[in-house]
């Protein structure tokens, strides 16, 4: 008869996400993370096995909760450039609450960590393949202008990932400038400067409507 699990499994995952920012894969111990979940190091392999078990189930459980916001963002009905900013502010707001965790996974990556590199190899297509499919109806429904499809996506990620990441890398370290730590979370971080940043992006984006006199030089032209 199995062992009831008391959340003992919920516990130990949701000290890994206490944890992973400042150990990464290689680092975190099987010692300290039972010691902060509150239980013993054998219901750790009770539940999950392996650390490397652990650690799929850590990075998936955070990756499938992004994902399903996403998800619902896209399935919405209406216009695809709507729907398309709903899910950019979505994955904005996911990379800004979890900028330690991303960072220390693109740590892991360049480190040659399998884990992180398998997590990233199998996840990154799923949510930019949405995004991209998103971009490409929003084009061909008229809204955004003609450029490569990917330029297009490279843009509006660009746009949203290196405050998120980077920036907020620096500002956490101490090392941006002081004016800039004091304005960062207000200015950068919060829902209405994402908001904001994702409207200048799409609007860099956005089909140039023909002005009348646009129209009447087309016209002249096609006849």
């Amino acid at each position: 008869m199995n062992r009831p699990s008391n959340q003992i499994d919920a516990r130990l995952l949701a000290s890994g996400r206490a944890l992973f920012p400042t150990t990464g894969c290689a680092g975190l111990s099987l010692r300290a993370l039972a010691e902060h979940a509150g239980v013993n190091v054998g219901m750790f392999h009770y539940h999950f096995k392996s650390k490397d078990n652990f650690l799929r189930a850590l990075l998936q459980q955070m990756y499938e909760e992004m994902f399903a916001s996403l998800q619902l963002d896209a399935d919405h009905a209406g216009p695809a450039l709507a729907r398309l900013r709903a899910a950019l502010i979505t994955f904005a707001r996911f990379a800004r609450d979890n900028r330690h965790v991303l960072a220390r996974i693109w740590m892991d990556v360049l480190a040659g960590e399998s884990v992180a590199l398998a997590f990233l190899r199998d996840n990154a297509p799923r949510h930019v393949g949405l995004l991209l499919g998103l971009v490409e109806q929003a084009h061909a429904e008229g809204a955004l202008r003609e450029l490569p499809p990917v330029q297009r996506l490279a843009f509006l990620l660009g746009s949203l990932a290196l405050p998120m990441i980077f920036v907020a890398g620096l500002v956490d370290a101490g090392v941006a400038p002081a004016p800039i730590r004091g304005a960062f979370d207000a200015q950068v971080m919060s829902d209405a400067a994402i908001a904001q940043r994702v409207d200048l992006a799409l609007a860099a984006l956005r089909s140039e409507a023909p002005t009348p006199t646009k129209r009447r030089a087309r016209t002249a032209e096609a006849r």
